[in-house]
């Protein structure tokens, strides 16, 4: 990022100021996000049910529908599985409905093998941007920790997303072990994304050959512009035959490392920075989930229901100059001399 690179003379870079253009619009979706407003389509309650299935076994008797709808509210409002249990019972008299709710246990086990949708694909090649973050598993905190010296081992989840720069939907994630390497999973991501990708946008972790050739494979077009390391070398053919990292590399030789994030678009990484910050705002930094299915599930209902929030609205905003933000300072600060002189 730009500030590694003049951390030396940071003080004298002031802080960049924007202005949110649509904020009565942007302010109403704001609120409607929290909003406790339900309500059950005639399909819905046609399919609450689960059909009946010809396979051998136990028949189920709640849909695949009922149990994503009760792991929705569980995630977006943060409860328990008994907790959640009752808020759907507690909807559905509410509404009048004679639907029963799917108890805890059975959302939990359901929870294993629930299928879920993924975001469909815009009619516009992706501009995918790619990043890495930690969740934390179930365990003692870290005041439990430090205050009583707790020697339970804790662990966590790596969560891999992609995200789409254009609309700012999350359009991959995949949850690993916190071994696994950022570049290795570059593969899986692209997978998950049905259209087309015009450039894939990563930090310096995805500065591998198989990561460039993962997106060579699936989409030749594709630019990919991931920072090559300080110790980076030119490859045999760059003269001849130069390939995108030495691309790369020639531009960051005519123009250094911040001449060189301005003209490739790296700077836009920092969309998918937001989006993990606003992840573990809205759904939290932990996996309530035991097992690894029923986590994988947990994840996959969290992305759907920020991509739902994110259709609600979102900010459109303008840079100011420094100028503007600088007499806006003034201004302020003007103001609050007056109030205490008064």
């Amino acid at each position: 990022m730009p500030f590694k690179a003049n951390q030396d003379r940071r003080h004298h870079i002031p802080k960049q100021r924007y202005r949110v253009t649509n904020w009565a619009a942007y302010d109403i979706a704001l609120r409607q996000r929290g909003s406790l407003t339900v309500w059950f389509t005639e399909a819905a309650i046609a399919a609450w049910k689960a059909e009946p299935r010809a396979t051998p076994g136990g028949q189920p008797r709640y849909s695949a529908l009922a149990i994503s709808t009760a792991l929705t509210l569980r995630a977006v409002f943060r409860l328990a599985l008994r907790q959640t249990e009752g808020l759907i019972a507690s909807v559905l008299r509410l509404l009048g409905l004679d639907l029963a709710a799917p108890d805890h246990s059975t959302i939990s086990r359901r929870g294993e093998t629930l299928p879920v949708s993924r975001p469909r694909p815009g009619s516009e090649p992706a501009h995918l941007l790619v990043d890495s973050t930690g969740l934390k598993l179930c365990g003692p905190g870290e005041w439990l920790v430090e205050k009583h010296a707790a020697k339970v081992r804790r662990s966590w989840r790596k969560l891999h997303i992609g995200v789409d720069a254009d609309t700012g939907e999350i359009i991959a994630a995949e949850l690993t072990s916190k071994d696994v390497d950022d570049g290795s999973q570059v593969g899986p991501l692209l997978e998950q994304i049905a259209g087309p990708v015009a450039s894939f946008t990563g930090d310096g972790a995805y500065d591998r050959d198989d990561v460039y050739r993962e997106v060579c494979q699936r989409h030749p077009d594709a630019a990919v512009i991931v920072p090559p390391r300080s110790s980076a070398v030119p490859s045999a053919t760059a003269e001849t035959a130069p390939t995108k990292r030495d691309r790369h590399l020639q531009l960051i030789t005519e123009r250094g490392r911040m001449g060189w994030q301005r003209a490739s678009g790296y700077n836009w990484r920092a969309l998918v920075e937001a989006d993990i910050g606003r992840y573990k705002r809205v759904i939290g930094d932990a996996l309530r989930s035991r097992t690894k299915g029923r986590q994988m599930t947990e994840v996959a209902i969290a992305v759907a229901s920020l991509n739902r929030m994110l259709e609600l609205g979102r900010p459109t905003y303008v840079r100011l100059t420094q100028t503007v933000a600088a007499g806006a300072d003034c201004a302020r600060l003007l103001i609050r001399a007056t109030k205490r002189c008064r």
